[in-house]
């Protein structure tokens, strides 16, 4: 399987690849108009803050080419960590900011209900699974993930939820829209669970 992973100068492109390779993918770090809008799967990875990784995507016209590659249905994309919030319609990090918009919804900070509730979230934590989808095949429910993060994604449809996080009350922590997909947690440092997310996803 090819899979193009999207270089808009954010994100520790290095260790996704790696990951993807150790799953069998042939992978290609771009940010080529060309290369993005042709490839079959997409990753959209990131590390930093929503404002920015909108900035940048935009500067590089990588927005629109994205757009474009999902015009194609057997195109897949997976966005990471801060590449999962920019599927958003509007972030709100800092000043107000539009995003992809292809996933209907909000980005807000987390908001602590208890001393245990540390922000940033980071360190280990579960997924329930809120619907059944392919990308979970073969992993148990309540399977644990790497997070780290601030901010987290508010679908406007609870339809596109298909899994959460009891942290800060209980936070989506994964969603899907067709051939988009949107994890807040890193899979590429999640160990045997990150890895069967990541061949789930290129097995679609």
């Amino acid at each position: 399987m090819n899979v193009v992973i999207i270089d808009y100068g954010m994100g520790n492109l290095i260790s996704v690849k790696r990951a993807l390779e150790e799953c069998g993918a042939d992978v290609t770090i771009s940010s080529d108009l060309s290369v993005v809008e042709a490839a079959g799967r997409l990753v959209l990875p990131g590390v930093g803050a929503f404002p920015d990784g909108m900035a940048e995507l935009r500067s590089r016209g990588l927005d629109q080419a994205i757009l474009a590659a999902l015009q194609n249905a057997s195109c897949e994309i997976l966005g990471i960590c801060l590449g999962m919030q920019l599927l958003a319609t509007v972030g709100f990090e800092g000043s107000q900011t539009e995003g992809l918009n292809l996933i209907p919804g909000k980005v807000e900070r987390l908001q602590p209900l208890d001393e245990n509730d540390r922000i940033p979230h980071v360190g280990w934590n579960e997924l329930s699974f809120v619907q059944h989808d392919p990308i979970f095949n073969d992993l148990p429910d309540g399977s644990d993930f790497y997070f780290v993060h601030s901010y987290h994604f508010i679908p406007e449809n609870d339809s596109d939820i298909i899994a959460t996080t009891p942290y800060c009350g209980n936070f989506v922590s994964m969603v899907r829209k067709n051939n988009i997909y949107g994890v807040q947690f890193h899979p590429e440092k999640s160990q045997q669970s990150g890895f069967k997310i990541i061949r789930n996803f290129l097995g679609l």
